[in-house]
C-alpha cells in the first residue's frame, strides 16, 4: 500500500508538472532543435504541403529525400530546393505498394543513408458516400493513407531504434478526431493514423527510446485542391488553411518536438466538446454547422483536372 501511495503521488506530481509546462509553452515558445544534416524523408513531396515542407527543412540544412508517385511534381520540388542551395534526392514510389516501398527504401539507404526524420504525408480522398465507393477505392484509400505508414516505418524505424535518434511525423487530419458525412473511408483512415501513431509512441516509451520523437498533425482543410468543393458554414471558426501556414506550423512542431498539432486551434475545443457532450448533442451540432451536407459540392483535385 505504501509503494502504491508513493507511485500515485509521483504520478500526480509528474502530470501536474507537464500541465504547467504546457501552459508555459503557450506564452513562451519552447526552443527549436537543429535539423542540420538530418535526413528528412517526405512522402507526397511533389505538391502541396509536402513540397513546402521539403523547402522549409532544406532551408534549415536538412538533406531531403522526396517520395512521390508523380515524378513530374517531384522534379519540380527538387528544382525549388536546389534553387535555395538545398540538397535533395528524389524517388518515384507508390507508397501503397509494400514491395515498391521496400525496394525504394533500400535504395535510399544506399544513396543517402538512414532516414532520421520520417514524414508520412501522402494521402488521397474519394469524397463519395460509403455505398458509392467501389471496393477498389476503399482498399486504395486504406493502402495509401494507412498501410503506407506501416511499410515506411518497417523500413526506417529499426535504424532509429538502434541509434535512439529520430522523429516520426504522421500527417493525419481533424477528420481523424471527428467523423464527417461523405468521408467514411477517409475518416476511417485518418482515425487509424492517429491510433497507430499514439500506440507506436507508447511502445517507444515502454522501450525507453526517448530519443525518438513523434508528432501527430491533425489539420482542418488545407487549400491545396484536394478538398475542392467542400463547404463550410462557419469559416470564422474553421478557416481553410493556406498551405504555407500549415507547412510552417508542422515544421515548427517538429523542431519543438510537439506531440500533437491541431490546426486551427479551435480544433482542440471541438474534440473536447465531442468527448464531453452526449452523442445526440454532438450530432445536432454537426447538423447545425452543415456537417451533413459539407461534401455535396465536392469535386476534388482529380475532377478539377
Amino acid at each position: 500500500m505504501f509503494s502504491l501511495l508513493i507511485e500515485i503521488l509521483a504520478t500526480f506530481f509528474m502530470v501536474t508538472k507537464e500541465i504547467i509546462v504546457a501552459i508555459c509553452f503557450v506564452f513562451v515558445p519552447p526552443p527549436e532543435k537543429s535539423v542540420d544534416g538530418e535526413i528528412v524523408l517526405v512522402t507526397g513531396a511533389g505538391s502541396g504541403i509536402g513540397q513546402l515542407m521539403c523547402l522549409e527543412f532544406a532551408k534549415r540544412g536538412a538533406i531531403i529525400v522526396a517520395w512521390d508517385i508523380n515524378n513530374e511534381g517531384n522534379q519540380t520540388t527538387a528544382s525549388l530546393v536546389r534553387e535555395n542551395n538545398g540538397i535533395i534526392y528524389t524517388y518515384t514510389c507508390d507508397v501503397s505498394d509494400n514491395i515498391e516501398v521496400h525496394r525504394t527504401a533500400n535504395q535510399v539507404k544506399k544513396d543517402v543513408g538512414d532516414v532520421t526524420i520520417l514524414i508520412n504525408n501522402a494521402g488521397i480522398v474519394t469524397g463519395k458516400p460509403f455505398l458509392q465507393c467501389s471496393e477498389n477505392e476503399l482498399l486504395k484509400t486504406m493502402a495509401v493513407n494507412v498501410y503506407s505508414h506501416f511499410w515506411t516505418l518497417k523500413n526506417f524505424l529499426p535504424a532509429m531504434v538502434q541509434r535512439n535518434h529520430g522523429h516520426i511525423v504522421t500527417i493525419a487530419s481533424l477528420a481523424g478526431l471527428i467523423g464527417a458525412s461523405g468521408l467514411v473511408d477517409y475518416c476511417t483512415s485518418k482515425f487509424a493514423n492517429v491510433g497507430f501513431a499514439e500506440s507506436l509512441g507508447l511502445e517507444l516509451m515502454k522501450d525507453n527510446k526517448d530519443g525518438i520523437h513523434t508528432t501527430i498533425v491533425c489539420p482542418y482543410l488545407i487549400h491545396t485542391g484536394m478538398f475542392e468543393g467542400f463547404t463550410n458554414r462557419f469559416d470564422m471558426l474553421f478557416p481553410t488553411l493556406s498551405p504555407e501556414y500549415a507547412a510552417s506550423r508542422i515544421v515548427k512542431a517538429v523542431l519543438t518536438n510537439q506531440r500533437l498539432l491541431v490546426m486551427p486551434r479551435t480544433g482542440y475545443l471541438t474534440t473536447a466538446v465531442r468527448v464531453l457532450l452526449p452523442v445526440a448533442a454532438v450530432e445536432r451540432l454537426t447538423k447545425f454547422t452543415g456537417g451533413l451536407e459539407c461534401m455535396e459540392g465536392f469535386v476534388g483535385r482529380q475532377k478539377m483536372k
